[in-house]
Parts: structure tokens; sequence; C-alpha cells
């Protein structure tokens, strides 16, 4: 297998999906192309300035930036559907339009659901 699509449709905090998904994604990184393609719920992952001390837990998109060599594929009508596509969003993502999208799953050697 020389590529994986993990695909995280999840909020980021309220599950361990989206902890579980960039902790597998990162284990990837030196064997394979990753690509972390963000979908509905899952694209909250990339909202800018995020603060998860009052809830206790590590802030996930903080991770993102120390992963830089991994790619991050965001569905654009995702965001444009929860009211995100005119906030700030953290600078290391691609978006991604439905067809680009799905492009990028199908050309992908595995996709693993989150």
């Amino acid at each position: 297998m020389e590529s994986v699509f993990y695909l995280l449709d999840a909020a980021p905090y309220g599950s361990e999906k989206a902890f579980g998904a960039l902790n597998a994604a990162a284990v990837s990184l030196d064997r394979m192309d990753v690509t972390l393609g963000l979908y509905g719920d899952g694209v909250y992952l990339v909202a800018a300035g995020q603060d998860s001390t009052k809830l206790g837990l590590p802030n996930l998109s903080d991770i993102l930036y120390s992963y830089g060599e991994l790619k991050v594929l965001v569905h654009e009508p995702s965001l444009v559907e929860r009211g995100l596509f005119e906030e700030t969003l953290i600078e290391t993502i691609e978006l991604a339009d439905e067809e680009d999208f799905l492009e990028a799953m199908e050309n992908s050697d595995c996709v693993i659901l989150f």
C-alpha cells in the first residue's frame, strides 16, 4: 500500500475520533503518502484559535501544525454549511470541492473512516 486517506467526519472534541485520526495519520507518515480528509463536522478541526484548556484536552488544531508534512484536505461545502468558510482557518490545509474531495479518496489505495 502506497497511500492512505483518513476520513474524519466527527467534531474534534466530544469523542476520540479526531485524536485517533491524527495519531493514525502521524504514525503512517514515514511509510506512505497520507491524507487527512475532513468532512462534515470534522472541518471544525481547522478553525484557528481553538481553546480546549477548559475541556482538559490538547488543542488538536495545534497538533496539525506539528505534522507539517501531513496533507490536510478540507471539504469546502462542509465549511460553507457550518458557516466556517469566512472564519480564520489554520494555514496548513487545502480546500477541495465535492469532486476533488471524492477524487482524492478514490485515488488512495486505502480509505479509513473515523
